[in-house]
């Protein structure tokens, strides 16, 4: 599995794909500012917006629910998604802009 440190993601600016697996709640309380919501729960129903065609990066709190979205993923055709190391609780603790809703 690829990875990326959140200083990395933000030496790529907004123009990545940011696929936030975390849940609504925890998405509306504070995200990194271009990340897109597409739940770990709802994934099932929601894998056409996860590209398989170009890189995208994959966010959780911590790293450990994403690394298992694209374990669950890359044996389906998904080979170009990125693990984002440390999350959003790293971002946050670096500093970092966020959102809010």
């Amino acid at each position: 599995m690829q990875t990326i440190t959140t200083a990395e993601l933000a030496a790529l600016g907004d123009n990545v794909t940011l696929i936030d697996v975390r849940e609504p709640h925890e998405y509306a309380e504070a995200r990194i500012p271009h990340a897109v919501s597409v739940p770990m729960s709802e994934l099932g129903e929601r894998l056409a917006e996860v590209p398989d065609d170009r890189a995208a990066y994959v966010v959780c709190q911590g790293g450990v629910r994403s690394a298992r979205v694209i374990e669950a993923l890359e044996p389906h055709g998904w080979g170009h998604l990125v693990n984002v190391e440390g999350g959003t609780g790293q971002w946050i603790a670096e500093g970092r802009p966020v959102a809010h809703d």
